[in-house]
């Protein structure tokens, strides 16, 4: 009896421990079954799911995600997406749209057809559509002008602008529908040039000139785009592109475009361009007076840029009141700083004291309050108010993100060594540990989801016809945009997009502060940035923080001094790392740029014994201007002595660098801890 007890027993919990093991592996796969499919869903994951999932959306997703990583693999692309097309989601279009593309690809045009009917057909009105309207317009042309009218800035329609040719009947209408939708589409410029100079039958309208000359004049052609408009008057769009254009050339360029600018403001007091006008003559450090007292009054009482221009004339004479009346403007932002520098060259700290308390805490951008928060502390330092130094830098640290201030204020506490280990170091987290997907966060739930199945190009396509005309784009779908656009692989605007954000947002959330930071500090050429640290026994981070200011991460960049390539080596310089002579071809090869920008850099740091200042000021404007800079304030006040370079562009580079490279090797972790991001909303809450 006992025995059989024992065995019962024994049974009992055996048949409870399968139960239980049985409902455990039932919990974990129903948290997988209702977990979403990302990018970081592994491989082994979405090939379960889309051989055994009973749901079929879920199939689906996972098919496109395994899609979106098979760029060189159209065989298996057709495979995945064969009979994904069901049902009114839009998705369906999207895997109609990539089946089709995958047939193409394989050289089956006739089953391509079919699929890109098929999908016009069921879904006319989707984004994806575009590109069936554009694949089909050989053989139906009228599917040409549809493409145009209804989806006129998808890529799919400026591919198809590019080629069309001018004719009696539509004139110019390829030419000026780039001008209007994708002035950057890749051939423009020629095809806006072409426009111009024709004289036959098809040549533009005095109205189409206007066009045509803002889009010249938008890619920098100023004088092509004059010559456009066939000696007649520039409207205000235009005229104003055209003057900003020539603020770029030389001293009588810039001269001609004072000259435009202030006859587009008396020409058009009222217009929204004169207000830019305004701002653009004001802009200099030292504006040209005559040429603000010549503007309409009506135009310069309401301008900040005016008032502020004509403070800084005045040596800072009524700066309190104009400040104080304009607190949310930018320009006023610029004006606070500017003679709030001044005053710290000068050693006058009571008055860089008084100037950076006019603004209060939560008015500013987090980089141009991490600014006034280290310099209101070194002036407090300067006069012996230690203790309320301290407490500023404290506050900077707690409430910004990693940077050159924040980096300052550590150091200025003793929290951190001036020394920032240039030299060949384990790879920070950041680096060896690239971050994994998150999540889009765009006002478009669909734009969100094509982004978590990792389909980058199409969910970069629907947002720009969804919000290519919202003006102005709110600062979170800023944010959104430019991640998508570094996501396509357009860094170079990607980058300036979000750069430009940081320097206007105010009231973000603790996580869109994170991921706006985060996306900041793209690790791209990975493998070549590695080789190359590693050869010349340099921090990978170095090397991304320089080229990231340098270039943007575009291999084929050429600035005006003739600097080429990713880490911008001027020829003579790079030979001289090669120990020979080399081609323009090889400079743009990224991993050579790399390698032989580190083995400068290694030469830099080796001169001046690892200090980041000099070497980071000696890349940009060379060692021998450097050298020529070097004072004991670079022991005893290292950022005044940043202040004080007499090249701008160079002043700029060495902060730039320095807070890059502060981002490259700051923690990944999230920041966003009740706590802190408490700190951080209350600072914010005075924005409108």
């Amino acid at each position: 009896m006992h025995a059989g007890f024992r065995v019962g027993a024994v049974l009992l919990i055996g048949t409870a421990a399968i139960s239980l093991s049985a409902a455990v592996l039932g919990q974990r796969q129903l948290r997988q079954r209702h977990q979403p499919l990302t990018p970081d869903t592994s491989s082994a994951h979405l090939w379960q799911t889309y051989r055994w999932s009973v749901d079929p959306d879920r199939r689906r997703e996972a098919a496109l995600l395994m899609v979106s990583k098979l760029d060189d693999d159209p065989a298996r692309r057709q495979r995945l997406l064969a009979s994904q097309g069901w049902g009114p989601s839009p998705l369906a279009a999207v895997a109609l749209g990539l089946e089709a593309q995958a047939a193409e690809d394989l050289q089956e045009h006739q089953r391509a057809q079919q699929l890109w009917r098929l999908l016009l057909k069921r879904f006319p009105a989707e984004p994806t559509s575009a590109w069936a309207r554009n694949r089909l317009a050989g053989l139906q042309p009228e599917l040409l002008m549809e493409l145009l009218n209804k989806q006129p800035g998808h890529p799919a329609a400026l591919a198809a602008a590019q080629t069309m040719e001018p004719d009696p009947k539509h004139g110019h209408q390829g030419a000026l529908h780039l001008a209007r939708w994708g002035v950057r589409w890749p051939g423009t410029s020629q095809r806006l040039k072409d426009a111009c100079e024709d004289s036959t039958a098809a040549q533009p309208t005095p109205a189409q000139r206007q066009q045509l000359a803002l889009g010249l004049a938008q890619l920098g052609e100023a004088d092509a785009a004059q010559r456009c408009l066939n000696n007649s008057d520039a409207d205000p769009a235009a005229a104003l592109a055209i003057a900003r254009s020539h603020l770029y050339g030389d001293a009588e360029a810039k001269n001609k475009a004072n000259q435009m600018l202030l006859q587009l403001a008396q020409d058009h007091p009222m217009a929204p361009e004169s207000a830019a006008a305004a701002r653009l003559l004001s802009e200099p450090l030292r504006p040209d007076p005559s040429l603000l007292d010549a503007l309409p009054e009506s135009l310069a009482s309401g301008s900040a840029a005016v008032a502020a221009a004509r403070v800084r004339l005045a040596n800072g004479n009524n700066a309190v009141d104009v400040i104080q009346r304009w607190p949310d403007d930018p320009e006023i932002w610029q004006l606070q700083w500017d003679l709030a520098r001044e005053a710290l060259l000068h050693g006058d700290w009571l008055i860089a004291t008084q100037l950076l308390e006019l603004l209060p805490s939560g008015t500013l951008p987090d980089p141009l309050e991490a600014r006034r928060l280290f310099w209101l502390g070194f002036s407090n330092q300067r006069v012996g108010q230690d203790d309320a130094a301290e407490t500023i830098w404290n506050q900077l640290i707690d409430s910004q993100s990693a940077g050159y201030y924040r980096w300052r204020a550590r150091v200025r506490l003793n929290a951190q060594t001036e020394d920032l280990a240039l030299d060949a170091e384990p790879a920070s987290k950041r680096f060896a540990e690239p971050l994994g997907w998150s999540a889009l966060d765009s006002s478009d739930a669909f734009v969100n989801t094509l982004w978590r199945l990792g389909l980058n190009n199409e969910a970069w396509e629907h947002w720009r016809l969804t919000h290519a005309a919202v003006q102005p784009l709110p600062h979170p779908e800023q944010l959104v945009e430019g991640r998508l656009r570094l996501a396509i692989g357009d860094v170079w605007t990607g980058l300036d997009r979000l750069w430009r954000l940081s320097l206007r947002w105010r009231g973000m959330t603790c996580e869109q502060r994170q991921q706006l930071r985060q996306s900041q500090a793209p690790v791209l050429f990975a493998s070549e940035f590695s080789t190359g640290a590693e050869t010349n026994g340099l921090r990978p981070e170095l090397l991304l923080a320089i080229t990231k200011q340098e270039s943007r991460f575009s291999p084929g960049v050429r600035s005006i001094a003739g600097a080429i390539g990713l880490m911008q080596l001027m020829p003579a310089t790079a030979a001289e790392m090669a120990g020979r002579p080399l081609t323009d071809t090889e400079l743009n090869d990224p991993g050579f740029n790399i390698d032989l920008g580190a083995a400068y850099l290694r030469t830099l740091l080796r001169i001046w014994d690892g200090n980041p200042f000099l070497t980071v000021a000696s890349y940009n404007a060379g060692p021998g201007a450097v050298n020529t800079w070097r004072t004991t304030e670079l022991s005893t006040a290292p950022e005044l002595w940043v202040e004080r370079i007499p090249y701008p562009e160079t002043r700029y580079y060495v902060k730039k660098v320095l807070d890059n490279l502060q981002l490259y090797t700051g923690s990944t972790d999230s920041d966003c801890k009740p706590g802190r991001a408490g700190i951080r909303q209350k600072m914010s809450d005075t924005d409108p």
